[in-house]
């Protein structure tokens, strides 16, 4: 039951910040199914991955849209590219130990938050 909880937590927090930031599955769920409730850093990915599927914006998508703040051509097209770049990239994942996984993207990240204080735009 405990977990129950802490996985709807998680969800509602993921939820919330997709909706005010665009931003969720990697920057929330991730951290919190390795840190909170013991995933691997691969059963994390491929978690978010299968929560993100349907839901991550079908309701946000639609506010979103409703007020013209999508792109859908630029849309459609990243998301096929999507489909084919992460087809590849988790085929290769399987083979690189977690930890070598866990430290990319915690690169990844501080690379990120580096950008987003000195940037200007």
């Amino acid at each position: 039951m405990y977990e129950i909880i802490i996985f709807v937590v998680v969800g509602l927090l993921a939820g919330i910040l997709s909706g005010f930031l665009g931003i969720g599955g990697g920057i929330i769920i991730i951290p919190a199914l390795v840190y909170i409730c013991g995933f691997t850093q691969l059963k994390a990915q491929g978690t978010s991955l299968a929560v993100l599927l349907p839901p991550v914006g079908i309701m946000a998508f639609l506010e979103y849209y409703k007020h013209g703040n999508v792109n859908l051509k630029a849309g459609l097209i990243i998301a096929a590219s999507l489909i084919i770049g992460s087809a590849i990239a988790s085929k290769f994942a399987q083979d690189i130990p977690p930890n070598i996984l866990q430290k990319a993207f915690a690169i990844f990240l501080i690379i990120i938050s580096i950008k987003m204080l000195v940037s200007n735009k």
